[in-house]
């Protein structure tokens, strides 16, 4: 028994031994880093990658020896590993990754989500050769396989300031879109990653969670609703939520927001009858307040319709007596018609109502401007 006991302790022992292994400093002297960037707020970005520097590890200058030299142009002999025909792998030491959490557009061209292998072909002149490679766990470009190319992009080099350690930076970012630049030595690589089918993936996305805690809440059925519209997109579907936000059994609740949002909704559909009918139930609603009113009276204004615009404003001033914001309204419904004595006598008593000194500035403003007979909108 103790015989057996001591070989199985010998066993777990040559183990360890095999696959344990102790922690030390990054080969070369080439720090492991990892940048990330959101596109939009569901598309990640992941690059992983260890960074070489100009300077080598023994303190020699190699700038003006990166490019061509270090790094040489075209595929060439690894001389390890496979010893075929390679790229650049990138970076330093172990293979550099980029990793998306759905699927992109590299350069115009598709990539599915996941994580990949990233190289480069550096070219002495013309566009560099940008490859996604299936194979994400080989040391450097030593195992690579034509093969394992998911994709293969081109991207222009340009001239940039001097970066001592190869840096991978997202340096444009906007809604749908970033340009991530390799950087290094007095060179950049930029290239492009778009996310296809934005809206779709956003539409998904709420739609999963209205069917969870968030879609207990009316708020988030107008948010969802607010969604489609802002992006003029799947306005059907907004159209439903909408629909929820007032109807939702336990949930729903029809208000001023809710209503009018279903209007606003109908209206970009082309539905203008519903869409009237519908807003003029928000504007009588008892939830309906003179600021959310004064609100679409200036929407109105802003769409050309002034005399739809004036009514909402007399409405509005009638409701509340004359509380602030409607006589503001009254100046900019009549201002807007051209009826500027009138707006000025409206304007004087919204003066005296100003709530704060922004308010105040304005309206004085205003006031000289109907003077002269001016239009305060």
């Amino acid at each position: 028994m103790k015989k057996q006991i001591l070989l199985t302790l010998l066993v777990i022992a040559s183990c360890t031994m095999a696959f344990a292994q102790i922690t030390t400093p990054p080969n070369g002297g080439n720090q492991r880093s990892i940048t990330t960037q959101y596109i939009g707020k569901m598309v990640r970005v992941t690059i992983d990658y260890n960074s070489p520097d100009v300077t080598s590890p023994q303190g020699q200058d190699r700038k003006g020896k990166i490019w061509g030299q270090l790094v040489p142009y075209g595929m060439t002999p690894s001389g390890f590993g496979l010893n075929k025909l390679a790229p650049w792998r990138a970076g330093a030491n172990e293979n550099t990754t980029i990793e998306f959490s759905h699927d992109v557009q590299v350069q115009g061209k598709a990539l599915a989500a996941g994580k990949y292998g990233l190289h480069i072909i550096v070219a002495e002149t013309g566009p560099w050769t940008i490859i996604f490679s299936k194979n994400t766990g080989a040391w450097g470009s030593y195992f690579y396989r034509v093969s394992e190319d998911a994709l293969r992009v081109e991207a222009t080099p340009e001239k940039n300031e001097y970066h001592e350690w190869l840096t991978y930076e997202f340096t444009d970012r906007q809604a749908t879109t970033a340009t991530v630049a390799m950087m290094w030595e007095e060179m950049s690589l930029p290239f492009t990653i778009e996310v296809p089918n934005y809206n779709d993936l956003y539409i998904a996305q709420i739609e999963s969670e209205l069917q969870n805690n968030p879609g207990f809440l009316w708020t988030n059925w107008v948010t969802a609703a607010n969604f489609t519209l802002s992006n003029n997109t799947h306005l059907e579907k907004g159209l439903e939520w909408a629909n929820g936000a007032i109807n939702t059994p336990f949930v729903g609740q029809e208000n001023y927001t809710t209503l009018a949002t279903k209007a606003a909704i109908e209206n970009k559909l082309g539905k203008t009858a519903e869409g009237a009918a519908t807003m003029d139930k928000a504007i009588h609603h008892s939830s309906a307040n003179p600021i959310q009113i004064h609100g679409y009276g200036r929407q109105l204004i802003a769409q050309g319709k002034k005399d739809k615009a004036l009514e909402i404003f007399t409405y509005n001033h009638k409701q509340f007596k004359g509380a602030w914001p409607t006589e503001v309204g009254m100046m900019r419904g009549l201002s807007a018609v051209g009826k500027y004595d009138e707006a000025l006598k409206h304007a004087k008593i919204a003066l005296t109502q100003a709530p704060d000194k922004l308010n105040k500035d304005g309206l004085a403003n205003s006031i000289e401007q109907l003077k002269l007979k001016q239009d305060v909108n």
